[in-house]
């Protein structure tokens, strides 16, 4: 297990590259979140073979690098508690419900990565010991060292709190270098490019631009864990072939999100 110098941060931003036999990565150790979107067939619900067995093949060609890979899910493909809640649904009932749907996400990509024969484990943050392990943070570390992929399902566990700043909170927990949001579209833009054409995309953007332009990155709990811990977030697109392998080598693909501090050293 990797152990932290005293008085240093507990994210090492990426700021040097790993070596992975012969070759250099940018990030070797990351938290890739998937929404739920991402595992249904555009415009429906459920869950989509097709759409699993892309998002495994993605994630398969990062895993052959030697990356060390978490992975947060959201189960927005199946339930939205924050929609049900405003239908006249308990709030917290509504998110207990929204847990229970990554949790069926998190064991359907773990199904098709093992049948790739890439050796997996889900962590819940609310036990069911009977189809996952419960989430504990020392375990989650270890299976990285050995090379296995941890899916993380259940959110943080609580309700109000969202799989994306689940994703921050267990990002830091494990050591992630850095967060990779997979999303449907290139990157962050000035407003939703899917409704306005003109919308500008950003190569790069401050942690507080995007918290006074309430840009719909991630939630602003999850942007300030992100904030205070000077760990970068990086917004591309997953539907396009290779994205997340050329994240990890270093290319500029999507939208980092980063402090003025991190920018200066590049």
């Amino acid at each position: 297990m990797r152990r932290k110098a005293k008085g240093k941060s507990a994210c090492s931003c990426g700021e040097k590259e790993t070596v992975m036999g012969e070759t250099k990565l940018k990030w070797g150790r990351i938290l890739l979140k998937i929404g739920g979107e991402s595992f249904s067939e555009k415009g429906s619900f459920g869950i989509s073979s097709s759409q699993l067995n892309w998002i495994a093949k993605e994630i398969s060609q990062v895993k052959d690098l030697g990356v060390r890979i978490g992975i947060m899910v959201g189960g927005g493909n199946i339930w939205r508690g924050e929609a049900a809640s405003k239908q006249g649904m308990d709030r917290a009932t509504a998110d207990y419900m929204g847990m229970l749907a990554t949790v069926i996400n998190a064991l359907a990509l773990q199904d098709v990565l093992e049948n790739k024969g890439i050796i997996t484990r889900v962590q819940t943050s609310i036990e069911m010991q009977e189809i996952a392990e419960p989430y504990i943070r020392r375990r989650a570390l270890r299976h990285l060292e050995k090379g296995r992929i941890v899916i993380f399902a259940g959110g943080t566990g609580n309700p109000y709190f969202t799989t994306d700043t689940a994703a921050a909170l267990r990002a830091l927990e494990i050591e992630a270098e850095v967060i990779l949001k997979a999303t449907k579209v290139e990157g962050i833009y000035s407003s939703d490019p899917l409704k306005n054409q003109k919308a500008k995309k950003f190569d790069r953007i401050d942690y507080v631009e995007v918290l006074k332009r309430r840009l719909k990155v991630m939630d602003a709990t999850a942007i300030s864990l992100c904030m205070d811990n000077n760990l970068p977030i990086i917004v591309f697109n997953l539907e396009k072939r290779g994205n997340l392998k050329r994240i990890v080598q270093g290319e500029k693909v999507g939208t980092i999100v980063r402090g003025e501090r991190l920018r200066a050293k590049g």
